[in-house]
């Protein structure tokens, strides 16, 4: 049996970037979520290709979603293209970082 997409995405929504109070799903770096009785593949990008904690997060994202899917394996893969920008986030991340529409 399938995992639920809501499930993966209830499970993304642990993973917190260290340095900010969001989540990150909330945060826009979730591109997409490929879900087959063959893997779980999880696309991917960090706000900058400099970020410290990107191995550590992409390891705990794998792991979160690995407890929700049973023995379907999970992949979580890197891109680049297109490049993060602000208007990924969702309405809730953007007021807990205080960036309405007026600060950015």
């Amino acid at each position: 049996m399938m995992v639920a997409r809501d499930d993966v995405i209830g499970a993304i929504k642990t993973v917190y970037d260290p340095e900010i109070p969001v989540n990150v799903w909330d945060l826009g770096l979730i591109y997409n979520i490929d879900i087959s009785d063959k893997e779980i593949l999880i696309t991917m990008t960090f706000t900058s290709p400099t970020c410290p904690m990107m191995e550590e997060l992409m390891t705990q994202l794998k792991d979160v979603v690995q407890n929700v899917s049973g023995d379907t394996p999970v992949r979580v893969e890197l891109v680049w293209d297109p490049p993060w920008d602000l208007s990924r986030m969702s309405d809730e991340a953007r007021l807990e970082l205080d960036l309405t529409e007026q600060g950015w």
